[in-house]
C-alpha cells in the first residue's frame, strides 16, 4: 500500500535473477540469450531496482551464447542506470566467468570456482573401430573441407591446424571481455588466460573476483536492511516437466554433466 501513497519513500529493491546450468543454444542449455532474455529484461525494467544480483552457477558453453547475455547485462545495466553485481555459487568458469564479468562487482564463496578462461574442443575418433567392423565410411562434399574432423575418418593435420586458429580467436575475444571489464583489477604480472581455474580468497587474490560474500547479506549493506528482493529463474518448459522430451533430455544432461565434472562436481 505504501508504495501508492505520494511523497512516502518506498523501500529499496534488489532484482536477483539466477542463472544456472550449461550454457548452449536452443533446448540443449538450461541457460541461453533466449531463456536469459526475459528474466533479464524483466529484472531490469520491474519496479526501478536499486540494482541488479545475478547468482551465477554455471560450468561453462557456448562462447557465442555467453557474449549475447554479458552484452545483454552491460545494455540494460547502461539503459537503466543501474548497477549489477555477481554472485557465484559453485562455479562460474569459462562461459559462466564471461557472463559474471558483465556485473560490475564479483562476489564468490570460500569454495567457489572462477576463471577457466580459455577454449576447449572435445570429440572422439571411430575410424580404427569401424574398419576393424568392416565399415565404410562415404562422405560427399561440395568443398574440400566441408567434413572437416569428421570423428569417422582419421585426423587431419590441416585440420587440427584450422581448429586450433578458430580457438585462438575465440581466445582473444574472450580475454578482450575480461580485460575490458576488469584490467584495472588484474595483476599486469600474471597470465590469467591459460584456462586455470582459482576458489574463493585466491580469486580475488589474482583480481578476478572482488569478496567473499552472499546476496542477501551483500546487498543489505550496500542498500540497507529494508531492502526488499524479487527473484527471477527459468522455468521447464510443459514438455519437459511431463517428460515428453525424455531423450532429448537425457542427451542434454549428459553433455551438461561433462562439463561440471571438469570441476569435480
Amino acid at each position: 500500500m505504501k508504495r501508492w501513497l505520494p511523497f512516502v519513500k518506498n523501500d529499496p529493491s534488489v532484482a536477483v535473477v539466477r542463472l544456472t546450468g550449461a550454457i548452449a543454444s536452443g533446448t540443449r542449455g538450461t541457460l541461453n540469450d533466449q531463456t536469459a532474455a526475459p528474466l533479464l529484461e524483466r529484472a531490469f525494467r520491474r519496479g526501478k531496482p536499486q540494482a541488479v544480483a545475478l547468482v551465477i552457477n554455471s560450468p561453462g558453453g557456448s562462447p557465442a551464447q555467453s557474449s549475447l547475455i554479458g552484452a545483454r547485462i552491460r545494455r540494460l545495466a547502461e539503459e537503466k542506470e543501474v548497477p549489477v553485481y555477481a554472485f557465484v555459487e559453485d562455479v562460474a568458469a569459462s562461459g559462466g566467468y564471461w557472463i559474471a564479468s558483465a556485473a560490475d562487482e564479483i562476489w564468490v564463496d570460500a569454495t567457489s570456482i572462477v576463471g577457466s578462461i580459455g577454449v576447449i574442443s572435445a570429440s572422439f575418433g571411430f575410424h580404427e573401430l569401424m574398419a576393424r567392423q568392416g565399415i565404410e565410411r562415404r562422405v560427399y562434399t561440395a568443398g574440400k573441407d566441408k567434413s572437416m574432423l569428421d570423428p569417422f575418418r582419421p585426423e587431419r593435420a590441416e585440420d587440427v591446424e584450422r581448429l586450433k586458429a578458430l580457438q585462438a580467436q575465440l581466445h582473444e575475444t574472450f580475454k578482450t571481455q575480461i580485460t575490458s571489464r576488469r584490467g584495472a583489477k588484474l595483476p599486469a604480472d600474471q597470465d590469467l588466460f591459460t584456462g586455470e581455474v582459482w576458489i574463493g580468497q585466491t580469486a580475488i587474490d589474482v583480481g578476478l573476483a572482488d569478496g567473499i560474500g552472499h546476496v542477501v547479506p551483500v546487498m543489505k549493506d550496500k542498500f540497507g536492511d529494508k531492502v526488499k528482493f524479487r527473484t527471477y529463474g527459468a522455468r521447464r518448459s510443459m514438455l519437459s516437466r511431463f517428460g515428453l522430451r525424455l531423450f532429448e533430455d537425457a542427451i542434454s544432461t549428459l553433455e551438461e554433466r561433462s562439463l561440471w565434472a571438469r570441476y569435480g562436481l
